[in-house]
């Protein structure tokens, strides 16, 4: 049996990581600013997630969700305490996707509509719901485009609320710092009158976090920034650094009933083990101020950078999420950072390289991918 041809690969197959280092089956050492994909939080490897995980699995890896799992508790209690949400209710997946469709599901069962309101260029996940809230048509299969998303121009509140006043808009739900679609940025104005808006008309007001939370905007969540509590708050990549997790915060104006939700996989004993790790380490290195300092440098010298370089067009992001919009296709300079320079990016679009390190990028690492990058731009 082959494997479904899904991605165009590089030739590398990563072998091993250490922090914001990885290295190939032949040795190769790479700056890793991609971090998965905005997946590794704490780094690759940390020990104090690798013997988390490996005592957890050692005792018990997995059970079923009719019995009690202490670790969860904690992990909610832990994750509420983080982020400044302890008052609200922890639902334990397995992935953002799932995350995004739980969310939008409680909120149709809340209010009883099926009209979803989406950001242009958004990206939500790849499965029924979430797939048909990404702005992507290439994505959507026949199955999955049921008319149920209305997609508007970021930052654009009248386009959002003429929609919203209708009175059959379920959701609304927004990446306050935009991913694959290219770390496009929302303001706090636009987000505060789409809050008040959303209130007015029993609208739910979703936040996904996947890409851009779990500290990665150098606040816990990205809409913090921003002065707003949503209703809903979905997360996963960073959760646990790359064992497959994700969970949706939840507001107490939601109250739970039995048989609404539920999971196989979800919030499984291992995965709470390494979750738990995962909010020790974030506290302990104090990995989000890291990555608001970190970050500032990043984005600082990047416009620097622009003033000296013609092909960068724009520099924009927030904390270890940053895209550096060019006036060339990335995938030449993106080709040359990984062949010649040795170097992880993420990329968007068609012009658009993203950083997404780890978020224990040291000031020195974040100095050496600068000079790579003009290497290469």
């Amino acid at each position: 049996m082959n494997l479904f041809d899904v991605y165009p690969l590089f030739d590398i197959a990563i072998d091993k990581g250490l922090g914001c280092k990885v290295w190939d089956d032949k040795g190769q050492e790479y700056l890793d600013l991609y971090g998965g994909h905005a997946v590794i939080s704490v780094g690759h490897a940390h020990p104090h997630y690798v013997e988390a995980i490996s005592n957890q699995v050692a005792k018990l890896g997995f059970y079923s969700n009719s019995v009690q799992n202490p670790l969860q508790k904690e992990l909610a209690r832990r994750l509420g305490k983080a982020c400044g949400y302890e008052d609200y209710q922890l639902f334990l997946i397995n992935s953002g996707a799932e995350a995004n469709e739980n969310a939008m599901k409680l909120a149709s069962f809340y209010n009883g509509r099926t009209r979803i309101l989406s950001i242009e260029k958004a990206f939500h996940g790849r499965t029924s719901l979430a797939v048909e809230a990404t702005a992507n048509p290439k994505i959507i299969a026949p199955i999955n485009a049921n008319g149920h998303v209305t997609y508007l121009p970021i930052n654009d509140i009248e386009a959002w609320k003429a929609e919203i006043e209708k009175d059959d808009v379920c959701a609304c739900i927004i990446e306050c710092i935009q991913g694959v679609g290219g770390i496009r940025m929302v303001e706090a104005d636009f987000l505060q009158q789409l809050k008040t808006i959303c209130e007015a008309h029993n609208t739910v007001l979703i936040c996904d976090e996947i890409q851009c939370g779990y500290g990665r905007s150098g606040k816990f969540f990205a809409h913090q920034h921003l002065g707003v509590k949503p209703d809903m708050i979905t997360v996963a990549k960073g959760i646990c650094n790359g064992f497959p997790m994700g969970g949706v915060l939840i507001s107490p104006k939601f109250t739970p009933i039995y048989g609404q939700l539920g999971t196989t996989f979800g919030g499984n004993h291992l995965g709470c083990a390494g979750a738990l790790a995962v909010l020790d380490i974030i506290e302990q290195e104090n990995l989000v101020d890291n990555a608001a300092k970190v970050g500032a440098y990043l984005i600082d010298a990047l416009k620097q950078m622009q003033k000296e370089n013609s092909h960068i067009v724009d520099v924009r992001g927030e904390g270890l999420m940053i895209g550096v919009e060019l006036d060339i296709p990335y995938k030449e300079p993106r080709t040359r950072l990984i062949k010649e320079q040795h170097c992880f990016t993420g990329c968007s679009g068609t012009n658009v390289i993203r950083l997404l390190p780890p978020l224990c990028l040291s000031m020195d690492q974040a100095k050496d991918f600068i000079e790579r990058f003009k290497a290469v731009i």
